[in-house]
């Protein structure tokens, strides 16, 4: 039986150089082949189609073209990711469709294209606006191309962009956090996304990590940064819905709240997933690996699996703990209700009607807890 999905990831592989901390499927090029990622997509929704797990819907609720950097591509490409997955499945108002763009690449010939297209959402990967701190991440944009990006985005319509900013930079990139938060309040945008600092074992950065020419991210830095950005975000009026991310009302992410709310969606291109409960899947994170197999009508998967009941479980705790929804309250006196007594009175948690939400404090210590929640004896949520 196939499982009708309204959420769509595309992934763009395509950068023209690779962050430092970037452990993302892409390619790098300093042009996109357009032409070839069309068609590729276009031969795996031919190659689904065939299998007969995953099928569209008359309508979708989410498109999201994430990367990689999908603004490499263009202007034009949306309006032919339209075709290939169906014009038809877009043509309405309550449509969120979101494309992943950097500052640099952002012209407004590909802003215009794209609004043309039916994209609605831009975000837009800033990272800061702090000059040593852009050249130490390896990004193209200076300081002022935020600036320029989001006019572009907002003179050809599109009014809806996030910004992604990163924390826990070392300290000897000399950026001050305090100054980038209030940089991004100066943009006026209604969406901000926030991301820690990681070190990958087989990044640039990993690398350097692991020869002692760069240290370790300093912990102590990530928390208060992070408890220092919800704490001004949410001053400023943006509600802090899910762990990493803060929005004016009405301005949520809406394909992201799919994940977290553990519902089908498909993902198409190379390292892309897709959740099929309780399948998961994910293809292979070669571009050229992933090109060639759609070409000759192959499946381009990697891997999959079957979630058991005690891995589901785990799962839709922790996703309902990264919210603002939260979880339902245990019941009184059972184990787990002792253990959430115990996260209120440290600050972790917050209990009111009838739900369990986690604090900012309470969400740096998500993996933890969730586990922690999972295992208590006699827990049982209405999940």
């Amino acid at each position: 039986m196939s499982t009708t999905v309204g959420s769509v990831y595309v992934h763009a592989p395509f950068c023209a150089r690779r962050c430092v901390y970037c452990d993302f499927a892409v390619t790098v090029s300093r042009e996109a082949d357009v032409d070839g990622w069309v068609e590729a997509i276009r031969g795996e929704v031919s190659w689904l189609e065939g299998e007969g797990v995953f099928r569209l819907g008359d309508r979708l609720d989410t498109l999201y073209v994430g990367g990689g950097t999908p603004s490499l591509l263009g202007g034009d490409a949306m309006h032919r990711l339209a075709d290939v997955v169906g014009s038809h499945r877009l043509d309405h108002a309550r449509l969120e469709w979101t494309a992943e763009a950097n500052p640099e690449s952002l012209s407004a010939e590909t802003a215009r294209g794209w609004a043309a297209a039916g994209v609605n959402r831009i975000s837009l990967g800033v990272q800061s606006f702090h000059e040593p701190a852009l050249r130490w991440m390896g990004r193209l944009h200076g300081p002022t191309g935020a600036l320029r990006a989001l006019a572009e985005a907002r003179e050809a319509g599109i009014e809806n962009v996030s910004v992604d900013l990163i924390f826990g930079l070392p300290e000897s990139t000399g950026r001050s956090w305090e100054a980038d938060l209030e940089r991004v309040l100066e943009l006026d945008v209604p969406h901000v996304s926030l991301y820690g600092l990681g070190v990958e074992p087989e990044t640039p950065l990993g690398r350097a990590v692991r020869e002692g020419r760069a240290p370790q991210v300093d912990e102590d830095r990530y928390r208060e940064e992070f408890l220092t950005a919800s704490e001004v975000l949410k001053g400023a009026g943006y509600d802090h819905y899910e762990v990493s991310n803060f929005a004016r009302p009405g301005f949520e992410s809406r394909h992201n709240a799919v994940y977290w709310e553990g519902a089908p969606y498909l993902g198409l291109g190379n390292g892309a997933h897709g959740f099929a409960p309780p399948l998961r899947r994910w293809n292979v994170r070669s571009w050229e690996d992933y090109r060639d197999r759609v070409a000759r009508a192959s499946s381009p998967i990697a891997e999959e699996e079957r979630l058991d009941e005690e891995a589901h479980r785990l799962e839709r705790v922790w996703l309902g703990l990264r919210t603002r929804s939260g979880l339902p309250a245990p019941k009184t006196g059972s184990p787990a209700q002792v253990l959430v007594s115990n996260w209120q009175a440290q600050g972790l948690c917050e209990g009111n009607g009838g739900r369990v939400r986690l604090t900012p404090r309470g969400w740096l210590l998500l993996d933890r807890l969730a586990v922690d929640l999972e295992q208590s004896e006699g827990v049982r949520f209405d999940l």
